[in-house]
């Protein structure tokens, strides 16, 4: 079972941020690579099923986005404590 954020420790948090933000801003680079790609695709040879690709994997760049915001958000609450 996953923590949460809030009992997770500090060390943890960070840890956590830092993957995170890798994997993430890696995965952010892959989705435009595969946009640019798309466009490129869709303008040679058409429409086909796999462009819809990379806007089914948005919304998980999307979740890793918003995950890492309630991160930095803790580790700000913290600090102010």
């Amino acid at each position: 079972m996953k923590k949460k954020f809030s009992e997770m420790t500090s060390e943890e948090l960070i840890k956590t941020q830092k993957s995170l933000k890798t994997v993430t801003y890696l995965f952010g680079v892959v989705l435009l690579l595969l946009f640019c790609l798309n466009i490129f695709l869709v303008a040679n040879k058409g429409f086909s099923a796999s462009n819809v690709i990379p806007i089914a994997l948005l919304p998980i760049f999307i979740l890793n986005m918003n995950t890492l915001k309630e991160i930095k958000k803790e580790l700000q609450s913290r600090e102010q404590l």
